[in-house]
């Protein structure tokens, strides 16, 4: 599979396709990611584990679309792609407080980095602040 077939799987996978991930992903995965809760992302550390973490952020957008934007661009095991995800909040984010029907749309950059065909590193940079924002969260 080229970086590039990788990378349409993996814009399918946050497109809610979790059949995928067992494909594409490696066991032993590692995110490298500023969680909500305060984490650094270790706890994501295989398909499943990062099936249920894209589960949990559409669970609150459940029409929730990723486009690529730029990319990918490759370099040796790495692929880069600027990304846009834009959808609709249903509701049930802790702290926010932007009615049900609220239109979200922000932006991202994932680095991934590929072993025998498959992601086995994820750094992610997405805009939280402009999705914290647009759901009108407010700190407790």
């Amino acid at each position: 599979m080229t970086s590039e077939d990788l990378i349409n799987s993996w814009l399918r996978l946050w497109n809610g396709d979790y059949a995928l991930a067992d494909e594409i992903v490696a066991d032993g995965f590692r995110l490298h990611a500023a969680m909500v809760d305060g984490g650094d992302g270790s706890a994501i550390d295989s398909p499943k584990a990062l099936v249920g973490w894209i589960a949990q952020t559409r669970a609150a957008m459940p029409d929730l679309r990723f486009t690529i934007e730029v990319g990918p661009l490759t370099d040796g095991d790495h692929v880069v792609v600027r990304w846009r995800a834009a959808g609709t909040y249903a509701g049930g984010m802790p702290g926010a407080t932007a009615p049900a029907g609220t239109g979200i749309d922000f932006t991202g950059t994932d680095i991934l980095r590929i072993a025998d065909s498959r992601f086995v590193e994820y750094w992610i940079n997405s805009d939280t602040l402009l999705l914290m924002t647009q759901l009108q969260v407010v700190a407790a």
